[in-house]
């Protein structure tokens, strides 16, 4: 029985420090072009990335230690690769914690009922943001395409509209009331921003609305995108 489990390959993903450079050295080693790599590197590699001597290695090889040269070699920058597998590990992290459904738009409610069924009958889980607009109040169309460009990077909060006028509630929503934004989840209620705009200046911009949710702790960390090192190599500092 003992002897089947030192024979069990290791699992692909590994927890704590040890195993956190085992997976790395693995991974550079896959991703490595092995035509350009020279041989005594990849046969570096090679043994970094397996954490116990092959039957097949030289005792002497295996238990030897390792050169200046070699250490210097291994720890030669590879700062491509150090990126390829930092933006793995964080799809693959996004992957295993999302849940609930998608939406990555604004949906439009056309009537109280639609209002209150996309409260109600949301996942319990799903953060539902509606705004409550009229087209003529000042800074409704402004806070509209915001939540447009939030939906696309919070794909997991569900954003809605709703013309005052429709929800069967017009008098509780008044244009000096205008535009609230109200937040639920599980049929609870969040939040209740009435006039919401006076929280800006007169021009504002998504970041402005992003930033006073997240003053409330109201939005979730945002949706998995391009690391920070990515954006420099394209010009962003």
């Amino acid at each position: 029985m003992s002897g089947s489990v030192d024979e069990e390959e290791l699992p692909a993903t590994h927890t704590g420090p040890k195993g956190v450079i085992h997976d790395w050295r693995k991974f550079k080693l896959e991703s490595e072009d092995h035509e350009s790599m020279p041989q005594k590197r990849r046969e570096l590699l090679r043994q970094m990335s397996n954490p116990r001597p092959s039957n097949e290695d030289d005792p002497e090889r295996v238990n030897r230690k390792m050169s200046v040269q070699e250490y210097e070699m291994i720890q030669e920058e590879d700062e491509q690769s150090l990126k390829k597998y930092r933006k793995q590990c964080m799809q693959e992290m996004h992957e295993r914690l999302s849940f609930g459904p998608r939406f990555d738009s604004v949906f439009e409610l056309e009537s109280g009922e639609a209002f209150l069924e996309a409260i109600e009958k949301e996942h319990h889980l799903t953060l539902v943001i509606v705004h409550i607009y009229e087209d003529d109040v000042k800074g409704c169309e402004a806070l509209n395409n915001c939540l447009t460009c939030l939906a696309a990077e919070y794909s997991c909060v569900k954003f809605c509209r709703i013309q005052a006028s429709v929800t069967g509630a017009e008098e509780r929503f008044s244009e000096d009331v205008l535009p609230t934004l109200l937040a639920y989840k599980g049929g609870e209620m969040l939040g209740n921003f009435v006039c919401i705009t006076k929280h800006f200046n007169e021009e504002f911009f998504a970041t402005d609305v992003e930033n006073f949710l997240n003053e409330y702790g109201l939005l979730p960390e945002k949706e998995f995108a391009a690391c920070p090192d990515d954006e420099e190599e394209h010009g962003v500092e």
